[in-house]
């Protein structure tokens, strides 16, 4: 691809830096443009850089992870943050995609992986460990006060939904249901607003958690 993906990397250990610098730069298709060993660097290089993708720790001195990515991401609504931590409580990962991730991996995962993960969110798409998924399938009701209703989906917004959450941007929706691109940016507004969520992610979780897809791995 012509475009290198640009990533910046936040986390207040250095030889967990190191390792991600090595995984970012062996990718032909990613360039790593920043470090920061804490959260209020972060937001300091986020909004300067201007980076395509930013992975994120969530504990960090000066400014933990969560107020950081509320904070990048009010100030630039478009920014791509990708949660890389070594926690999974059902908590920090629900604050986590509130404040604005669109991606949530634990430390565990492979060199593979990680790069796999990026790419999806720079498309835009969720991305979200299975193992931390299945926790959320009955935590992520629990946490929004109850069960949101389904039964205000239409069985298109329900298709959506299903594709949604298999990672699916807007175009490959459209051309899978063979309607315009705006039909789905309008189908999803709608879903948002039925069900009371945020973003794409907390979409793709409830489909997890209502069984309209069944959690990989």
């Amino acid at each position: 691809m012509n475009h290198r993906i640009r990533v910046l990397v936040a986390d207040d250990h250095s030889i967990v830096r190191e390792g991600l610098r090595a995984v970012i730069n062996g990718e032909r298709d990613m360039q790593l443009i920043g470090e920061a060993g804490d959260g209020e660097e972060a937001r300091e290089k986020a909004l300067a850089l201007q980076p395509d993708i930013i992975l994120m720790d969530l504990f960090m001195p000066r400014k933990g992870g969560i107020d950081a990515i509320r904070e990048i991401k009010q100030a630039n609504p478009h920014a791509r943050i990708l949660v890389l931590t070594s926690y999974s409580d059902e908590a920090l990962v629900f604050s986590a995609i509130q404040a604005g991730a669109l991606g949530y991996l634990l430390k565990d995962t492979s060199a593979q992986e990680l790069p796999e993960a990026i790419r999806c969110v720079y498309r835009g798409e969720p991305s979200v460990d299975p193992a931390v998924a299945r926790k959320l399938i009955l935590g992520f009701g629990k946490a929004r006060g109850g069960v949101p209703e389904e039964n205000g989906l239409t069985e298109r917004e329900r298709d959506v939904v299903r594709l949604v959450a298999r990672g699916l941007g807007n175009q490959a929706i459209a051309d899978q249901l063979c309607v315009a691109e705006r039909t789905v940016r309008f189908h999803v507004g709608n879903i948002l607003a039925k069900l009371h969520l945020e973003n794409r992610t907390e979409i793709a979780l409830y489909a997890l958690r209502t069984g309209l897809v069944r959690p990989e791995g």
